[in-house]
Order: C-alpha cells, then sequence, then structure tokens
C-alpha cells in the first residue's frame, strides 16, 4: 500500500472546539488560505480549512518598519531581526474522524503516515467514517498540524457536507465567501473537482444562502471564472 507522508509543520497555541490558532515552526513556511489540515487528538483527527494568516512581531518592542532593503541585504546585514517574526493561522474546525481502535498519525522523525487504507478501505466504520460536525474534544495545546494527503482530501471533499458547519461559524470567520472560494481552488487544484461535486456544492450553497439571490449569484459568477481558468 503506497504510503503518503505529510511533515508536521505547525503547533496548536490557543483552542476551542469549533477553531483554534497555530503557529508555524518557520516563520517563512505559510501555509495557503482555504487549505485543509489535521491535528490528531487522542482518539479523533481533527480536520479544518486555514481561515486566517497573519505574520508579524513576537515582540511588539520590536515592530518591523521599511529599511529600504531587499530581503537578501537585510539577512546579510541585519539577520537578527527575522528572529522575531512569527506566521499564525486561524483554522475553522469542519469534522474529524474516529480513530480508536488504530493510530491515523505517527509522530516518529516529525513525520505523519497517511495510509489510503487507514481512512478510505478499512473495515472498521470507526476509522473511516468522517463526521462533519464540531468534534467532541477540541485540540490540544503543542498539538502538532499538518497537511492532508490527496487521497484524504479527496475523501473528505467527496460531498459538501461540510459546508453546513462553515456556515454556522460565518461571523467568526472574516469573509467565508473568500473562503469558499479558496477551498473550490485548492480543490481544482489538485484534480479533485467533479461538474457532480460543483452541481452538488452550488446546491448546498443555495440553501445555505437562504433568499440572498444577489450573494449568490455573484458567488456563482466568480466561481465559475475561477473553476475556468
Amino acid at each position: 500500500m503506497k504510503e503518503n507522508k505529510q511533515h508536521f509543520f505547525a503547533e496548536v497555541m490557543e483552542s476551542s472546539l469549533g477553531n483554534f490558532v497555530a503557529q508555524t515552526w518557520d516563520w517563512k513556511n505559510i501555509p495557503e488560505f482555504g487549505s485543509l489540515i489535521c491535528v490528531e487528538n487522542n482518539n479523533q483527527i481533527n480536520l479544518g480549512v486555514i481561515s486566517q494568516i497573519n505574520t508579524g512581531t513576537i515582540d511588539s518592542s520590536r515592530y518591523p518598519f521599511p529599511y529600504k532593503k531587499t530581503e537578501e541585504e537585510l539577512l546579510s546585514e541585519q539577520p537578527q531581526i527575522f528572529e522575531f517574526l512569527r506566521t499564525t493561522f486561524r483554522v475553522q474546525v469542519i469534522g474529524y474522524v474516529d480513530i480508536s481502535k488504530r493510530p491515523f498519525l505517527d509522530g516518529k522523525n516529525n513525520s505523519t503516515n497517511f495510509e489510503r487504507s487507514e481512512l478510505l478501505a478499512s473495515k472498521d466504520e470507526r476509522v473511516q467514517t468522517i463526521f462533519y460536525q464540531i468534534p467532541p474534544r477540541p485540540c490540544k495545546i503543542h498539538s502538532f498540524v499538518a497537511n492532508v494527503s490527496k487521497e484524504i482530501a479527496l475523501n473528505f471533499f467527496s460531498k459538501p457536507d461540510f459546508m453546513y458547519l462553515l456556515f454556522s461559524f460565518e461571523k467568526e470567520i472574516s469573509n467565508l465567501d473568500e473562503l469558499l472560494l479558496a477551498i473550490l481552488k485548492q480543490l481544482a487544484d489538485r484534480s479533485l473537482l467533479s461538474e457532480t461535486y460543483v452541481g452538488e456544492f452550488y446546491e448546498t450553497l443555495s440553501l445555505l444562502v437562504g433568499n440572498d439571490y444577489k450573494r449568490l449569484k455573484l458567488f456563482l459568477k466568480r466561481a465559475n471564472y475561477l473553476l475556468k481558468v
């Protein structure tokens, strides 16, 4: 069975049931807006999409200001200024996987081991079932964060049920429509979109926005343009 390995790249700093904030181990390692990530949490894997990203200083007394120099010049002349930078991102939790029977992530050598058999071909329903709802436990502080494999993304996004949870937290997301467009782009870039899926996505969206036809029309116009590019 082919194994898909993805490295951990961040650590949970703040956490609640619906979302969490993580900090990358390298401030230059900036994840993509709308990408699907996962965190192991005891016997469950919390899954979420990145809804906000911030890069700034750790020390308020050392606020960045323009030097009129390139990054290469700054690294050569004042490398210490980069030691006070950090990148954090907020993740909106949109589901979880029960792994009560077998481990889904392996923390050895700072890597995660994703096997298709673990989530897609397992005979154990508690292992292969994805719950599109708030997990029973929030992510633990200092838990490691990893990108998911293409196989996991394919299984998770096989139906647009994750959208219900996103809309329930709409007030906590700075711009939900932009996040949905980013998710569609992520799926398109990974060749995970089909005409059937796009149709189901649009149908679910129309139900969730209700009578806001203007919002729906503008979103569909932008999404159709995005998917044709």
